[in-house]
């Protein structure tokens, strides 16, 4: 059995003193109800090692000898598929287990399914319990939840708020309990949860390194000594572990006779609703968290400080903001909201139960308390703007066959000392819902939103021979069927084989990796274009954030190319990179699609089966500097053909973003998909609803054609 890293240990700290990570954990395994732990953290902050520290410390449970579904023996209601289970029956006690979900587990794995040995040697139809069964009573772990398949989360969050499992599937009818405390853990920069998933966690906590030196070195130290000697080194918090253990046993002891007063309840209400969370599943869990945490504390009544800590456990990822702004909470606002009284005691029988009384909250109203937290950023446009500066004629470059004494240059070039176009850094315009970019053909990368797959989730088209994925019934009966002349029978019964297994093909969707090379030169920075380039990538990485895709970001101006953001499943870290994009000076073109090139080719060497979706942004302007021009002894747009080529031959779908407005239009982005074989999209089509428009408008003036 393997020894692990002491839980007192990983929280350095007494059990009066946890911190948020360590009380929230303490909390939902006090009250399973409070529907589990999301602990949100960067890479190397003894996330994984804390919750498989937590089983240690939480007290032994009695299940019946044999029973694979841990039914309670002291619950008479409780019932096991493995059960009856008689007076005479043999009680033991063990440990709370812990019992960890792989990311890349199937659905038969997680609910259970047919035991496939039982019913081809035998041909009895058995129930092989999955890991909810197992987990009943105890600890399911999911390692970087963020990156496991989105029907399998929804399957464990609704098996955690209702308590049982129901498993109708290959002539298997099994219902059974399963209580369990849910925790995941996982690195934002690795993607986030969809917020109707992140919503269904009771609690969520952020951690981070310390920043102190020397609690970094006491880190460190106490890493060593347990890497050295881990028995003598947990033999040291034995002490430590066991008043945890009592503790919490006592706590679970004193939860069900915790009082949450009238006055408390509306004091959680006007919380919720001052931090506008949707829904009432937040004040549900606030309350049933300031009622743990007041057992914890060994106190027989919520208090006003029992309040706060729930709120700043259940609330900051439940508050209505946006996919890329961090969870958070502005706790001078609660404490506003809570104010510096004690809460009152509980109105007498028959007085008001309104909480008219309270004047903790006489200091404003909650709405009145966000009116400056809800306050919007000042209109598009207004002030700050280096946009508006006169434009002038940038001198023609000698190694560009573009970019010459034309009118719109004219309007695209501002003017420097240097006669480059100065640099600046715009806002991005309001994001919108946009068109749905897909890969083309059919892939077999990971479950998302995004381009058509083979996968474990979506609808039946067929079956092989694959021991991977759910079993096909029909087929597999059917394979069997046609060898049963040449086998040798004793019974009228099918004989099945191995090889007549056939597991279901499906077709879904799948994440894809978004690769962004956006033109950031002087041609975007004027007439606003880059405000409504950065709107149209704000609103793709929206969509990416929701098709769970993995995103990267080129963007090239001056002389190179530059990857600004390597590919990640973090699209928060997109958004802040857009927006520090500056635009101004020359357009390298080909250096930026040679280093999107290099990119995919180095991802595709990491994850062959992540397929790749190319989005280029440019108005196809293609220029160099004297310098370039003269190490590759041939203009800029010659060089940029020539890379769309290269891109071209190495197979990606590929979209090009035409930026290009105003009246006189060159049609340059237009060629350059041509060389890449991409599809062309102006970017004032990137909305899904002008697209709409524009397939009416263009059915509409086909049909009044068609009718003269």
């Amino acid at each position: 059995m393997p020894v692990h890293y002491p839980f007192s240990a990983v929280l350095g700290c007494q059990a009066d003193d946890l911190d948020d990570m360590g009380l929230a954990l303490v909390l939902t395994t006090i009250s399973p109800e409070i529907g589990g732990v999301l602990v949100r953290g960067e890479k190397g902050t003894a996330k994984s090692t804390a919750v498989r520290g937590l089983a240690a410390v939480l007290p032994s449970i009695s299940v019946y000898a044999g029973d694979r579904f841990s039914i309670d023996p002291a619950d008479p209601s409780a019932e096991s598929p493995d059960g009856p289970f008689g007076s005479a029956a043999v009680v033991e006690s063990r440990p709370v287990r812990l019992v960890e979900l792989p990311v890349g587990a199937t659905e038969d794995r997680v609910v259970g399914s047919l035991h496939l040995e039982s019913a081809l040697s035998r041909g009895a139809v058995e129930f092989e319990p999955g890991l909810l069964a197992r987990a009943h009573r105890g600890l399911l772990y999911v390692d970087e939840v963020n990156l496991l398949h989105d029907h399998l989360v929804d399957l464990l969050l609704d098996a955690a708020a209702m308590g049982r499992v129901s498993v109708e599937r290959d002539g298997v009818s099994v219902e059974h309990a399963a209580r369990f405390v849910l925790i995941g853990t996982m690195n934002p920069e690795e993607g986030e949860l969809r917020p109707q998933l992140l919503d269904r966690f009771g609690l969520t906590v952020e951690v981070a390194a310390p920043r102190d030196p020397a609690l970094r070195a006491e880190v460190v130290r106490r890493r060593m000594a347990f890497d050295l000697d881990a028995p003598a080194f947990v033999e040291r918090y034995v002490a430590a572990e066991r008043d945890l253990t009592a503790r919490v046993s006592t706590a679970r002891t004193l939860v069900g006779k915790v009082r949450l007063t009238a006055p408390g309840l509306l004091k959680i209400a006007e919380v919720c609703a001052a931090f506008e969370v949707d829904g009432l599943r937040a004040d549900i869990v606030t309350a049933r968290t300031a009622v743990a945490h007041a057992a914890w504390a060994g106190r027989s009544e919520v208090t006003r400080e029992d309040i706060r800590r729930a709120a700043l456990l259940a609330l900051p990822h439940r508050r209505r903001r946006n996919p890329f702004d961090a969870p958070g909470l502005d706790e001078d606002l609660l404490d506003r909201i809570l104010g510096d009284e004690e809460l009152p005691p509980e109105p007498p029988e028959g007085g008001p139960a309104d909480g008219s009384g309270d004047d903790s909250g006489a200091e404003g109203d909650p709405v009145g308390l966000t009116e400056s937290d809800s306050a919007g950023p000042p209109p598009s446009g207004s002030g700050g703007s280096t946009e508006d500066e006169p434009p002038s004629v940038e001198p023609a470059s000698e190694a560009s066959g573009v970019e010459t004494n034309t009118a719109d240059d004219a309007l695209d070039r501002p003017q420097s000392p240097s006669g480059v176009a100065p640099e600046s850094v715009t806002a991005a315009a309001p994001a919108y819902r946009p068109r749905l970019l897909t890969a083309t053909g059919l892939g077999t990368g990971r479950s998302g939103g995004r381009s058509k797959a083979i996968g474990s989730s979506g609808r039946r088209i067929g079956a092989n021979t694959s021991t991977r994925g759910s079993l096909h019934l029909v087929e597999t009966l059917k394979a069997a069927a046609g060898k049963q002349a040449a086998r040798p029978r004793t019974s009228a019964k099918v004989e099945l084989r191995t090889e007549d297994l056939r597991t279901a093909v499906r077709e879904g969707r799948e994440a894809n990796l978004v690769l962004f090379c956006v033109d950031a030169s002087g041609s975007m920075a004027a007439r606003k274009r880059m405000a409504q380039v950065k709107a149209a990538v704000l609103s793709l990485l929206l969509d990416a954030y929701r098709r769970r895709d993995k995103v990267g970001m080129i963007t090239f101006r001056g002389e190179s190319a530059e990857l600004v953001l390597p590919p990640t499943g973090s699209v928060d870290l997109a958004a802040a990179r857009l927006d520090e994009v500056p635009a101004g000076g020359r357009t390298p073109l080909a250096e930026g699609l040679l280093e999107a090139a290099r990119v995919l080719q180095r991802e595709h060497l990491r994850d062959p089966d992540l397929r790749p979706l190319l989005v280029v942004v440019t108005d196809g302007r293609a220029n160099s500097s004297r310098k370039t021009a003269q190490a590759h002894g041939k203009d800029a747009v010659r060089r940029s053909q020539q890379a769309a080529a290269y891109v071209a031959g190495l197979g990606v779908t590929t979209i090009v973003i035409d930026s290009e407005s105003g009246p006189m239009r060159l049609g340059l982005a237009r060629e350059l998909a041509v060389h890449l074989g991409a599809e062309h999209v102006p970017v004032a089509e990137v909305s899904a609803e002008a697209l709409t428009s524009a397939v009416h408008g263009y059915t509409g003036s086909t049909v009044g054609r068609g009718a003269a």
